[in-house]
């Protein structure tokens, strides 16, 4: 019987493609002899918290409901930059005895056996902090580079008048509508997405 497997990738920006990703990660498959079952590609940050994550929160919900053996992914930012959503992401299909494997490091979370692989943890582990610290620090030295602007007279941020139409929302939080449609309280899809109960308002006038 064939290792049933599953493709993530992501990008950061809409102007940023992952078919070179998708493409490496597919000959890999091939040249395991690996079924690839479904792929899930998405364009989002990877500092976004998981639930704001679509196709993240789809490959979750479907490993959960599918036989699949393992989840290939380009390299361990894909899944995220926030070292607890990445942790939590490899312990959820931990749990589910789906293996990780990390194309550009080569580790793998499961042994052949479905046990836990103890040096492939490890590194994770520190490499997700890494990536976390490197989020950090681009966050500071961002924020530095704006205080320096704007003491030069620089203004920094949208401009006056500017909002996003109404169309972009529907596109960008479509998880979010869906629950207010449902008629759940601003308040619980708050703590179900991350979304801010403002951005939710703003949805809520949309629907």
């Amino acid at each position: 019987m064939k290792t049933r497997i599953c493709i993530y990738a992501r990008v950061s920006t809409q102007c940023q493609g992952y078919e070179r990703q998708l493409i490496e990660l597919r000959e890999y498959a091939e040249r395991m002899n690996y079924e690839v079952v479904r792929e899930f590609s998405e364009k989002i940050s990877g500092a976004k918290p998981i639930a704001e994550r679509q196709a993240l929160t789809d490959l979750l919900d479907f490993a959960a409901t599918n036989r699949i053996d393992k989840v290939l992914v380009y390299e361990c930012s894909r899944i995220s930059r926030r070292a607890i959503d990445f942790l939590q992401v490899i312990e959820q299909l931990t749990q589910m005895k789906v293996s990780v494997y990390i194309l550009q490091n080569g580790l793998e979370t499961l042994m052949a056996d479905g046990s836990v692989n103890p040096i492939a943890q490890l590194v994770l582990g520190i490499i997700g902090q890494f990536n976390s610290m490197e989020r950090s620090l681009i966050r500071s030295r961002m924020s530095s580079g704006y205080k320096i602007y704007r003491a030069n007279g620089g203004k920094v941020g949208r401009k006056e008048g500017y909002r996003k139409s109404e169309e972009a929302m529907r596109a960008q939080y479509i998880k979010e509508m869906s629950l207010l449609r449902k008629g759940i309280s601003l308040r619980n899809v708050q703590s179900i997405t991350g979304t801010s109960v403002n951005t939710l308002r703003k949805l809520r006038e949309i629907l």
